[in-house]
């Protein structure tokens, strides 16, 4: 791909550090829409040299134009811009949303741009540190077949990888990287905040170690890696923790209900308890799920 100029359309965690890292690669941030205080001092600091624009001067401007706004709000601003007049044909307009493809870039197709739905499965702090993390992470893509190339090159400037994306996948694809990555940080921050009730003083050093390697089995070795009560099936020891939790945090109740419930799926679909052993621990379950509903 050429160098190009590029226009960021939301100078947010994700736009102001794949601007800075579009900039590595060697392309030109020309300009960017930073609204909010805490928006113009990222670009300030990642992409100084980009004017701050409002959007429809932003896309005129540029070769590139990158939309990195939140999903519900992507629609409205592509219907907007392609009003307005401000795309042109053989212009790239891509977006950074998981969840979207192509049919939100329909306008852009109408007004002669090129689409393309390019999603960096990487969490963002919008901070220099993230460009250290970019090497090597995976890029969900959709693209028409005669962008494909110029997308392949695009993300290896970026130090990323392509994974390609059917159209209709872009959904699934999304739903399983937030269950993963956002509903981690939810269930380290229970398991820190439980930590405390129980007395421990640094739960974060404590849980390190534990989760890296959890993490680490979980990604070499699947389900093989599931350790821990609901595994063995200890049907006692899971009745302990719903009356403790009960006890102390009843919000965390449902929640460890439901994923013990479906680590049990999981390890008996895996052979590793079989389904006889496993009637005391669904009891338990059961039980649980119907006081909580009464």
């Amino acid at each position: 791909m050429s160098r190009r100029n590029i226009g960021i359309i939301g100078a947010g965690r994700v736009g102001a550090v794949l601007g800075a890292a579009l900039e590595r690669a060697g392309h030109t941030v020309v300009a960017a829409v930073a609204v909010s205080a805490a928006s113009r001092a990222r670009a300030e600091q990642l992409v100084p040299r980009a004017r701050l624009l409002p959007a429809d001067e932003v896309a005129a401007a540029a070769d590139l134009v990158l939309l990195a706004v939140p999903d519900d709000v992507l629609g409205g601003l592509v219907t907007g811009l392609a009003e307005t007049g401000a795309l042109r044909p053989g212009q790239i307009v891509a977006h950074t949303s998981g969840a979207h493809g192509l049919a939100v870039l329909a306008p852009v197709v109408a007004a002669g741009a090129v689409p393309l739905a390019l999603h960096p499965a990487m969490t963002f702090t919008g901070t220099g540190a993230d460009l250290d993390r970019l090497p090597g992470v995976s890029f969900g893509v959709t693209a028409p077949d005669e962008l494909r190339p110029a997308a392949e090159e695009l993300v290896a400037g970026l130090g990323g990888v392509v994974e390609w994306i059917d159209e209709q996948k872009r959904p699934l694809y999304h739903a399983a990287l937030a269950h993963g990555a956002n509903h981690l940080a939810t269930l380290v921050s229970e398991a820190m905040d439980r930590l405390r009730d129980a007395g421990v003083h640094e739960p974060e050093r404590m849980l390190a170690p534990l989760l890296g390697a959890a993490l680490d089995n979980t990604l070499r070795l699947g389900d093989a890696a599931l350790t821990g009560p609901v595994s063995r099936g200890d049907a006692g020891t899971v009745a302990k923790h719903l009356r403790a939790l009960d006890a102390v945090a009843p919000g965390s109740v449902p929640p460890y209900l439901a994923l013990a419930r479906r680590t049990a799926d999981r390890v008996i679909a895996a052979g590793r308890l079989r389904p006889i052993d496993a009637e005391p621990l669904l009891d338990v379950l059961r039980e649980a799920a119907k006081e909580r509903a009464a």
